[in-house]
């Protein structure tokens, strides 16, 4: 199956580069390409994409409020956010939107395609480390609302989905998480799908985002 990705970014210089480089790859095929948010949604509509790579800093409408925008969408394509920086506050507002992860703009090609694959297939790409840097950035104000809005929604799950829910928030695999909690592999994924199920959640992160805001993380160390 071919993947087909849409590139928004206003630089036309890495937009072309990123055109180059996915060509190479013969399961990826770039479909179209915006120079800020405002045409991201007419370009979804003319070419389906299943990967949008978006930038954050952008004229005319941004990357936050297109990403926004588009996973509201039913049957959204996934976004991965191009950045500059690795502890940018604002990826923080994309993932809670639904952003399947982000890659900054000086990765390497080989790791650039590999990660387009990824989100395809439904994986975030986001590295357990990236995410525990990105939550720390989360500004304190505000820190006690989220935390009762968190603790509330997560007060929908069991105890075993919501011990779950926390080791995804450790950042662990699906396989270690089986490994420490005695369960069988697929049982940990038919756990993790009940856990986006109830919780109306795009990804893992989103669950991380959730279990960080209601401060279960400090509780787990």
């Amino acid at each position: 199956m071919t993947i087909r990705v849409l590139i928004v970014d206003d630089d036309p210089l890495l937009r072309a580069g990123l055109k180059m480089m996915l060509a190479g790859a013969p399961d990826i095929r770039v479909v179209g390409e915006a120079g800020d948010g405002s045409g991201v949604q007419a370009l979804i509509d003319k070419h389906s994409p299943d990967v949008v790579l978006m930038d954050i800093r952008m004229p005319g409408t941004d990357g936050l409020t297109a990403t926004e925008l588009v996973r509201s969408r039913p049957a959204a394509p996934e976004i991965v956010i191009l950045t500059t920086f690795d502890a940018d506050e604002h990826v923080l507002r994309a993932l809670r939107a639904g952003a399947a992860g982000f890659i900054l703009k000086d990765t390497p090609p080989a790791e650039i395609v590999e990660s387009v694959r990824r989100v395809a297939g439904g994986q975030p790409v986001l590295s357990p480390t990236v995410t525990k840097r990105l939550i720390s950035r989360v500004a304190a104000s505000g820190q006690d609302q989220r935390k009762a809005k968190a603790t509330t929604r997560l007060d929908e799950l069991n105890d075993r989905e919501r011990e779950i829910a926390v080791a995804v928030g450790e950042g662990k695999s699906n396989a270690e998480i089986s490994a420490t909690l005695y369960l069988s592999v697929p049982t940990v994924k038919t756990h993790v799908s009940r856990i986006l199920t109830k919780l109306d959640l795009n990804n893992r992160v989103q669950i991380a985002l959730l279990v960080h805001d209601a401060g279960l993380l400090d509780d787990s160390r």
